[in-house]
């Protein structure tokens, strides 16, 4: 016979025997109780990375001759917008806000409506904050930009600006593609049917499209002939280059201008249109409105400037010991352009205008080669410094692999 201990054990543990079996059976059966998942933080609204949740926030254009003063007067006591002017200079100067250009005010929600900050974006990614809440602070900032891979193709009908508005794309991308190109292909020269494919980059503020930022690959098949340009970046020098190294920027530019058509070509005899007489003309006339810039073709020193005779404003410039070139009929000359000055490849040195024996504005453009005249059109400019030895391993890995996503654009 058991103790009275004992027993009493053995009942408290028989009890919670069935108890454990209970429980589990318990949990066995029947599902288990579903709580709602725990609320997500709520992120705070900002804007210009100021929380506005609490705030009013609206937003105006700069008008065409409108300041700071006229836009903070109604809400900011003309001290403060003087200290603006005299304080804030240094982080930003406001005699360059632009017409155009976007601004916000941030107010108090309540019946105050008191003005908390002003931001001026003084492009699509920088701003500038003006910030009243105690004494007054500025600074500048950034908005975050999203990059996003994009390809795009495209064949030309009748111009390469058409080409991309109808398909689209970015004119900007066009032009980032001239500039690749700049030494290859003549883009004054295009025909139907020439077309393009193009690796790039596109910049995103706010959700929104603000440009183009790299190039990484293009594919331009212009006259028959296919060119290839991969953007490779190398220690201390980066550019683009064909699928052999090679690099796509040439010694010389394919035009000094930007201009409207070809009026005259290189001939060895050409009716001159004041003179009425036969003449070599041993250059090419480019047509285009008076003030349009004039870059130089390549690096060289500038060895004339001035009149001379019917060429009107004259400009030489020797670029090494085979090759000159010569601006003629010119308006006017860029600042810092005389005898012996050095000059870069794409520098401006003049505009576009009529002086001298000229019928209308336009530029004469001549090429010497070992002085000699030679065709500026039929030019072949040698290429600058390929990939090194050193890189080409990782050159071929990075070309191999642009040129399978090009061709494989459709």
């Amino acid at each position: 016979m058991l103790k009275p201990s004992l027993r009493l054990y053995s009942v408290i543990t028989g009890i919670t025997v069935l108890m454990v079996v209970f429980l589990v059976t318990l949990f066995l059966v029947f599902p288990k109780k579903s709580f709602p998942p725990a609320r997500p933080a709520v992120k705070p609204h900002l804007a210009y990375k100021i929380n506005i949740d609490s705030l009013d926030i609206s937003f105006g254009t700069l008008g065409i001759n409108q300041h700071l003063s006229a836009l903070l007067s109604p809400f900011i006591s003309s001290q403060v917008i003087e200290k603006i002017g005299k304080e804030t200079r240094q982080v930003f100067d406001v005699r360059k806000l632009k017409a155009g250009n976007r601004y916000a005010r941030i107010s108090a929600k309540d019946s105050t409506r008191r003005t908390l900050y002003f931001i001026y974006e003084i492009n699509d990614i920088d701003f500038v904050v003006y910030d009243f809440r105690d004494s007054l602070r500025a600074y500048c900032d950034k908005k975050k930009v999203t990059r996003l891979r994009r390809s795009a193709m495209g064949t030309i009908k009748t111009s390469l600006w058409n080409c991309f508005t109808e398909n689209r794309l970015d004119v900007n991308l066009g032009m980032g593609l001239s500039d690749v190109y700049a030494w290859t292909v003549d883009f004054y020269g295009l025909q139907k049917g020439d077309g393009f494919k193009v690796i790039y980059d596109e910049l995103f503020v706010d959700n929104s499209p603000i440009g183009i930022d790299r190039i990484y690959g293009a594919l331009f098949t212009s006259n028959g002939r296919s060119y290839y340009a991969v953007y490779f970046d190398q220690p201390g020098k980066e550019g683009y280059f064909d699928l052999s190294g090679q690099s796509l920027r040439r010694s010389f530019l394919k035009a000094p201008l930007k201009f409207n058509r070809i009026s005259s070509r290189y001939s060895g005899a050409r009716m001159h249109p004041i003179l009425r007489i036969a003449r070599p003309h041993y250059g090419v006339d480019y047509a285009a409105s008076r003030g349009t810039p004039i870059v130089a073709l390549g690096d060289g020193r500038i060895t004339e400037v001035g009149w001379h005779g019917g060429y009107g404003r004259f400009i030489s410039i020797r670029h090494n010991s085979v090759y000159t070139t010569t601006y003629a009929h010119l308006s006017g000359y860029a600042s810092g352009i005389r005898t012996g000055a050095q000059v870069r490849q794409g520098e401006l040195i003049g505009y576009v205008g009529s002086s001298g024996l000229s019928t209308g504005p336009h530029l004469d453009f001549r090429v010497y080669k070992n002085n000699k005249p030679t065709d500026p059109l039929k030019m072949e400019s040698p290429a600058t410094d390929p990939v090194p030895a050193a890189g080409m391993t990782r050159f071929r890995k990075t070309s191999e692999a642009m040129k399978l996503k090009l061709d494989s654009i459709r």
